[in-house]
Parts: structure tokens; sequence; C-alpha cells
């Protein structure tokens, strides 16, 4: 909700989707949510921005690699910082700038295949909460596009939106978001 409201085109375009997809219907179901590319590849650039843990899930090397030219010998922790692998501007263009697009034409995803994206870890050692936790975001974020319009409290502007994070191994925003939800009319 946060790069939303920092992002009002991103915003009027992804509630414009679910609306036209979602209709007058009270609720949308997971088979509604299928029918949405706008709102999934903004699914994908926040967990590209707002990764849940920065740093993945330490591993062991089972045996000795090279790297880039690096030597890692056999039994090396192994620390894989995800966040700075999701602004690589060697990987991403403008990789500061929340821009959804950059998905919807785009093979990657978060499911552990393209190393360019990895919220949840990659291959065998991926989050197993992964599919659940996705369906979940899903469903509970486009009915709170779909049933509300959003927006910052009176005297507020998106420039005083605070983005910082508390430290710590997952990322929680340091200091709460607040939002003025309106019952949108079906009319």
């Amino acid at each position: 909700m946060t790069a939303l409201i920092k992002n009002p085109r991103v915003m009027k375009k992804v509630q414009e989707e679910i609306r036209n997809v979602g209709g007058t219907k009270d609720f949308l179901y997971e088979d509604d949510i299928k029918k949405l590319p706008y709102f999934k590849a903004m699914i994908k650039e926040t967990m590209r921005l707002h990764l849940p843990s920065p740093l993945l899930v330490p591993r062991e090397s089972n045996e000795e690699s090279i790297i880039d030219g690096y030597r890692i010998p056999a039994k090396t922790i192994v620390y894989v910082n995800a966040w700075v692998i999701h602004r690589d501007p060697g990987i991403w263009k403008n990789p500061e700038e929340f821009c959804p697009e950059r998905f919807l034409d785009s093979p990657i995803d978060f499911r552990g295949q393209d190393f360019e994206l990895i919220p949840f870890g990659a291959g065998r050692r991926i989050c197993p909460g992964l599919p659940l936790a996705i369906a979940t975001l899903e469903l509970v974020l486009a009915n709170l596009l779909h049933s509300f319009d959003w927006e910052l409290p009176q005297g507020m502007v998106k420039e005083d939106i605070d983005v910082e994070v508390l430290p710590g191994i997952t990322q929680h925003k340091k200091n709460h978001l607040c939002l003025c939800a309106k019952p949108r009319s079906h009319i």
C-alpha cells in the first residue's frame, strides 16, 4: 500500500484493472486474480523493492566453487544479499523506480527460478510458505483495492510518507502507514 499511495498513477491503473474484472461483485476470488496481469506485475515490483527479508537465510557450500573469479571453499557460510540484487543497475533499468510495467512482458518471476528476483530464496531452498503467502497477499490486496478508494489523511502529501524500516532479519516499517479508506460506490 505504501508503494501504491506514493505512486498514484500505478494505484489508478491497478484499481481500474481490478474493478474492470471485478465489476459489481462484492468479493474477488482466486479465479479473478488470474485475470489481472498489471496487478500481478505490481506485486512483483513490490517484492523487488520491498522484499520481506533483505538477506536470505545463510547457506553452507557443499563443495569448492568459483564465482566471478572468487574461490569459495567447501563449508563456507554464504550470505545472499537479495536487496542489492533487486537494485542492481546491471539487471534493472532505473532500479530505484517503482515501475510495474517492467514485468508486463517479462518472464521473470519470484518463484525461485529467476535469480534476478529472489525475495523468497531460490531453488530447492525456497521459502516453503511462498504459495500460501502470495495467494493470501493477492486476494486480500485485490479486495481492498476493489472495495475502497484510498487516500492520505487530510493535510498529508505523499512526500510525508515514511518508508524507513526497522533493523532486523525481516523488514517492518518503522512507522505505520495511515490511510483513509472510502467505500467505493458500484455505480
